[in-house]
Parts: structure tokens; sequence; C-alpha cells
């Protein structure tokens, strides 16, 4: 059982200095939310199904499909053997992974760095992105007591200059909700006609 620490912690406790207190408070609010649909018995079965192997460090279910399967989850900072794990937000739907992979097939990976080259507004949104993930795997470190030395300035999918992996920024999307991050946001929106978490296209069964 994973044990969760009191909230009433120094703020100063709650990460760097490039998380100031809106964003402080946006990234608690988020670990609030998440640790409020803490991973039971049957989600941990329903994911080791999608992944096909049982999510080590996995706390709790980020986002849902309407139908109320697991889309993404969260995992903790630290494995129980003290394996640090940088990507807190974690893609589980086998049907989201595999209309991301189309896209990434597709080689629009290109077109979006080239977006964060060109586009100033984009590159500062994908760059709070990366700040938010940060401060929201801090704040989950706090109360799960884990340490993230080892992975602190790293947060996923190549945030915060470059997007190397569009299935880590759809999870942040998914858990952290639209306007986040950009790319995350795109990749979305791309794939609507394979997957979308408001349209039930679920698979995955499992015993009762």
């Amino acid at each position: 059982m994973t044990q969760i620490q009191p909230q009433g912690m120094a703020d100063a406790d709650r990460g760097p200095a490039m998380c100031g207190p809106a964003m402080c408070g946006h990234a608690i609010s988020l670990v609030d939310r998440c640790m409020a649909d803490p991973a039971t018995e049957h989600d941990i079965a329903l994911v080791t199904k999608q992944l096909g192997r049982f999510p080590r460090g996995m706390v709790a279910v980020g986002a849902r499909c309407v139908c109320g399967r697991p889309l993404a989850v969260v995992t903790r900072p630290q494995l129980d053997d003290g394996t640090p794990f940088p990507t807190t937000c974690y893609l589980t739907s086998p049907e989201a992974v595999k209309a991301v992979s189309h896209l990434e097939a597709n080689g629009v990976m290109r077109e979006y760095n080239q977006l964060l080259n060109d586009n100033g507004t984009t590159r500062r949104a994908y760059e709070h992105a990366h700040r938010l993930y940060l401060a929201f795997r801090r704040e989950l470190a706090i109360r799960l007591g884990d340490g993230e030395e080892h992975i602190a300035g790293t947060s996923a999918g190549g945030m915060p200059t470059r997007v190397k992996c569009l299935h880590a920024l759809l999870a942040q999307t998914l858990v952290m909700g639209s306007g986040v991050n950009p790319i995350g946001d795109l990749t979305l929106e791309r794939i609507q006609g394979e997957f979308s978490p408001t349209v039930c296209r679920c698979t995955t069964q499992i015993e009762d």
C-alpha cells in the first residue's frame, strides 16, 4: 500500500525556483485530483492487460475513457526497487498508443519540431508544460516520500526543447488537461479519427 505524506509541507520543499506560486498551486491541484483516483486492483489488472506487463510504480489513474477504463496513469518518481522513473504521466490505452504511432510513422514529429523552432508562442507554452511536469512530479515525490535527484530537470517527450515522443506528450495532455502542452493538444486533435477520450473504442477486457 502506498503511503501518502501529509500535505502540510513548506513551499520551499516543493521544487526549484522555476516553480512560482501559481504553477506550484496548479501542480498541487493536479496531484490532488489524480490521487483522489488511486489505482485499484481492477485498474492495475486492466493496465497490465493493456501494456502486456505489470505497471510498476502505478499509483493513480490520471485519465479515463468515458467507459471508465484507464487511458493514462500516474507513475511514482522512484520505483519500489529505487529505480528513478521520469515518465510520470504514462500512456496505457492501446488504441491511443496505436493512433500516436501512426502519427510518428508519418513524420509528424519533424513538423512539430519545426513549429517549436518557428513559433515563439508555441515554444514558450511547451517550456511551460515542461516546468509544470517537473512541479507535478515534485509534488508527487513529496507526498510519496520518493527521491527524484537522479531525474531532476528531466521531464518527458523531449521537453523543453525537442519533440521526441508523442506518446508521452499526449499522456500529459490527458492527465493535466488541454491547454497545458501544445504539442500534446495538437496530437490529440490529429488522432480524433482513431482515438478520443470522449468516444469509447476500448478493446481491453478482463474477467471480473
